[in-house]
């Protein structure tokens, strides 16, 4: 994505041409510019990974299903920043536009002067969004490797007969030799050690 705010690349779906029309204009001269235009959400994740737009503006009267499974699936497969505006102020649709990944969604229309604080708004929401679950995923990682260590920990000293700090120790030992995190370390010795377990007991 790119990294000036001031040349912003936007996608536009809006099934009005001449309303997109007026909106690519307005986003001009605000200092955007606009790289794909798409008179619907069909072939969006498609168009998304051809042109790479740094945020993705969606006029319509009324998001239908269609077009929320495919925010849903943009979000999951290929996320950008997405603003969408529309007539529908209905707190319904507003929810399942925003559990689908809408970053920001603007009822009543289009006002052009409003139109890049907004976006700017919405890539902010965005980034905060990602940064959160990048770092709630690390800790989840963090986590499962404690777990994974802790219970190689237990089995080499089960099986091998070594102190806790010994078992810690051949672990980290086996990390730096083969240039690996401790996790996956810890997650191939459990393997090992789960497989041996179970022929010796055949």
């Amino acid at each position: 994505m790119s990294s000036s705010i001031a040349a912003l690349s936007v996608m536009l779906v809006d099934d009005q041409a001449p309303r997109m029309a007026l909106l690519e204009q307005a986003l001009s001269d605000q200092g955007c510019r606009v790289v794909a235009k798409l008179l619907s959400a069909n072939g969006l994740i498609a168009a998304v990974r051809e042109h790479e737009p740094d945020v993705i503006i969606i006029d319509i009267d009324s998001p239908d299903r269609d077009t929320l499974d495919t925010m849903a699936s943009l979000h999951r497969d290929a996320p950008r920043p997405v603003v969408m505006f529309t007539a529908d102020g209905d707190s319904s649709t507003i929810e399942r536009a925003v559990q689908a990944g809408v970053s920001a969604y603007v009822a009543g229309g289009v006002n052009a002067k409003r139109v890049r604080p907004i976006v700017d708004v919405a890539i902010a929401r965005f980034r905060e969004y990602h940064a959160l679950r990048s770092e709630l995923e690390a800790t989840r990682h963090q986590l499962a490797d404690r777990k994974r260590i802790d219970q190689a920990k237990l089995m080499l000293m089960k099986s091998r007969g070594l102190s806790e700090e010994e078992a810690y120790k051949a672990l980290r030992k086996l990390a730096m030799d083969r240039g690996q995190r401790l996790g996956e370390v810890a997650a191939n010795v459990l393997a090992v050690l789960q497989l041996l377990e179970g022929k010796s007991g055949d």
